[in-house]
């Protein structure tokens, strides 16, 4: 017997289904997008997307006029102040330079940039084609690989500076977290790190400097250096500089972790390991992030005295060297330093606020 079969037709509902998803799924990727952009200093785009929309034009016009409107409006004015008053402002190398005469000399360090990293080029091309014609020559001739020994640029000094803040940044918070959980968890521990701290938190890096470099000095001594000794006592000084915010408030978050938590910890019969991990440190994370966004920031300003201090390579050397330069240049390339030392502070703190945003499920700025 044959029976006959007839093909069930889809449900209708199923695209309306999927079209529903997929804008759920839209909807979230974008306020995600969006999050994360105001958290990183981009909070203007999400009036402008609706605006762009007319989704309440008129609330997302005073919202996008009150992000981005505003603050432009004060840059332009910073800038027409600036240019009127600095002519007027003479100094023993002449006049406070305005912002045309800043823009001219950034450009200018961009060219220097460009030429050294074209002499080098070359350099590296005569080295090749040299050690090619001597292997020609003779294929047993030991051929010497030579670094380039032009001086460093603009850039290079940023990229120094940026290499010595991470780095002491980073001893900074291996020491500082520790220590911050034992002094939370611990009230003996917090007894006896307290004193410490307050005394050694307000020290100047001026003062640690010339204690660190004869430190590393006298027990920094090996024919093949890892490091430079100029990058230690930058790095270290930076260290010794900027681990108490994260210290501190370490053990702030530790020690206001809710009890009752700690004690379901006790009776699920937790390892003390498996409490710090499961307890401790995510109720303590907005805390510990919050004192590495300040020892960041600290790490920063004290990087650039301890450069222009020590002669060390990086932005405060490259200041130090202007102002002793003298030439009627050296204001202008003084300002453009101060201009790039704010500007990235401030992308290194939006980039630690993005990692405790992403770390903590937090995007509200």
């Amino acid at each position: 017997m044959i029976i006959a079969t007839k093909a069930i037709p889809s449900p209708k509902i199923a695209p309306v289904q999927a079209c529903a998803s997929c804008g759920v799924s839209f909807a979230w990727a974008f306020q995600r997008m969006t999050d994360l952009l105001a958290v990183i200093g981009f909070g203007w785009f999400k009036p402008l997307w609706k605006l762009l929309r007319w989704d309440s034009p008129r609330e997302q016009a005073v919202e996008l006029w009150r992000q981005l409107g505003v603050p432009a409006l004060a840059i332009v004015a910073f800038l027409l102040a600036w240019g009127s008053l600095a002519p007027r402002v003479q100094t023993s190398l002449g006049a406070v330079p305005g912002p045309v005469e800043v823009w001219a000399q950034t450009l200018n360090l961009w060219d220097d940039h460009r030429a050294e990293r074209t002499k080098e080029a070359l350099f590296h091309e005569r080295q090749a084609r040299r050690n090619a014609d001597l292997l020609a020559a003779d294929p047993t001739t030991e051929i010497k690989i030579r670094p380039y020994t032009g001086k460093p640029t603009y850039l290079d000094q940023i990229v120094t500076s940026l290499k010595t803040v991470f780095m002491g940044f980073l001893f900074a918070t291996l020491v500082a977290v520790p220590l911050g959980v034992l002094s939370g968890l611990s009230k003996t521990a917090n007894a006896a790190l307290n004193p410490l701290i307050q005394v050694f938190k307000p020290v100047s890096p001026l003062a640690w400097l010339p204690l660190v470099t004869m430190v590393v000095s006298a027990l920094y001594v090996t024919d093949d250096p890892m490091f430079a000794k100029s990058f230690l006592n930058s790095a270290i000084t930076v260290t010794l500089c900027s681990l108490w915010p994260t210290l501190i408030n370490t053990a702030v978050g530790v020690a206001a972790i809710d009890r009752d938590l700690m004690n379901v910890g006790r009776v699920l019969q937790l390892t003390w390991f498996t409490s710090l991990r499961k307890l401790v440190l995510p109720s303590a994370l907005p805390f510990i992030f919050t004192g590495m966004r300040l020892s960041l920031g600290v790490g920063w300003m004290v990087l650039i005295a301890a450069e222009m201090l020590a002669q060390n390579p990086g932005l405060g050397k490259f200041v130090w060297d202007e102002f002793q330069n003298g030439s009627a240049q050296s204001l202008a390339k003084i300002m453009v330093a101060v201009f790039t030392i704010g500007l990235i502070g401030f992308a290194l703190d939006r980039l630690m606020f993005a990692l405790q945003a992403l770390f903590t499920h937090g995007m509200t700025r």
